[in-house]
């Protein structure tokens, strides 16, 4: 596939990743509202998962590297989210709750590394 195909894909790919973060977000926070994010929480973790996924099928099942690049690059990165992320840390803190930003902050890094851990193994198996 052409660098100019490629890249072409990698920006449809992320128009239809932010899309998706931005429906899954609302759609959580219209469900379950309150302070902790877990819109923003969710879609990490799974698109934690589906990257791990797409490494994991590329390295042992030969998933070609350019559809590797456009969905991982291109969909997962614009549906996973780490400046929403960080900014949702900071508001919790300056809205006084301390323990839901560590929560957040722990919860969010040790199962989206799981989830990604996870995603691989299931790639390779």
């Amino acid at each position: 596939m052409g660098t100019v195909i490629t890249l072409l894909a990698v920006g449809a790919a992320a128009a239809a990743g932010a899309v998706a973060r931005y429906v899954l977000d609302q759609y959580v926070q219209y469900r379950s509202p309150g302070m902790f994010p877990r819109g923003t929480w969710l879609i990490n973790i799974t698109g934690s998962f589906v990257l791990g996924l797409l490494v994991g099928l590329g390295a042992r099942h030969g998933l070609p590297a350019q559809v590797v690049t456009i969905a991982g690059a291109g969909f997962c990165g614009a549906y996973t989210t780490f400046s929403t992320f960080s900014y949702e840390l900071v508001h919790l803190c300056e809205k006084g709750q301390v323990r839901q930003s560590l929560l957040y902050a722990v919860a969010s890094l040790s199962v989206g590394l799981a989830a990604a851990g996870a995603g691989l193994a299931l790639g390779a198996f």
